[in-house]
């Protein structure tokens, strides 16, 4: 699933907390989980990295991994009742990005509105402290803002999409790793699933239309945010 249309938090953090992992845990064990596929990702698109607009992308990689680390520092010092009422509203806002990311993406670029360097780094800033206190569908966010405030490709900006993500889940990774806060046996049952989930995913992904894809993401997306709505506020 995330190799084709991404979106696998949802897949993994509602599979960590059903084995009773507590929340702060299981989104930290996920994102250790995923790191192994976002850093592949990047590698792969080395060659295709393309600045937005002029704005370096060594600032940008800097401030996505001072912005991860800031996000998992904010998520260790969550307590669990607060994150568990707060998580639902993650959640929301990442399917939310996630059904209407590429069109909003579209429909930003036909703006037209061009940001400076300075308004460009610290929206990636901010979008670093998503990426590392949760990070559900935080590439899409990063494409969506990047449309926004300048006229770059979206095309084009997938390659430095997964490098500015696999910094920020990066720095965060390490961060719940040194704090201890990473359960290792579920962090690596995930793992060794996203691995054969992402091979299989890139089969399935040539032969099904994108659009069924998204549209079985979305489901899944929808029913994970329902669940963890209906635990803290039902």
């Amino acid at each position: 699933m995330n190799a084709v249309v991404g979106g696998g938090t949802f897949v993994s953090l509602p599979a960590l907390t059903a084995i009773g992992l507590p929340g702060t845990v299981a989104n930290a064990s996920s994102s250790v989980a995923l790191l192994p596929g976002a850093m592949a990702s990047a590698w792969a698109y080395r060659r295709d990295m393309q600045p937005v607009e002029g704005v370096s992308i060594r600032a940008m990689g800097l401030l996505s991994l001072a912005g991860g680390a800031v996000g998992a520092v904010l998520l260790l010092a969550t307590t669990e009742a607060a994150f568990d009422l707060i998580i639902p509203w993650l959640l929301l806002i990442a399917t939310v990005t996630l059904a209407a990311g590429p069109r909003l993406a579209r429909a930003l670029a036909r703006v037209g509105l061009k940001a400076g360097p300075p308004v460009v780094l610290g929206a990636q800033f901010f979008l670093g402290i998503y990426g590392g206190y949760f990070g559900g569908a935080v590439g899409l966010m990063m494409l969506a803002a990047w449309s926004l405030l300048t006229e770059a490709d979206i095309a084009a900006l997938t390659p430095l999409r997964t490098l500015m993500l696999a910094a920020a889940n990066a720095v965060a990774v390490l961060v719940f790793i040194v704090s201890g806060n990473v359960s290792w046996p579920a962090a690596l049952a995930v793992m060794a699933g996203a691995v054969a989930g992402g091979y299989l995913g890139a089969q399935v992904g040539r032969r099904l239309p994108a659009v069924v894809l998204r549209t079985l993401v979305v489901v899944i997306a929808v029913g994970a945010t329902a669940i963890f709505f209906w635990r803290a506020y039902g």
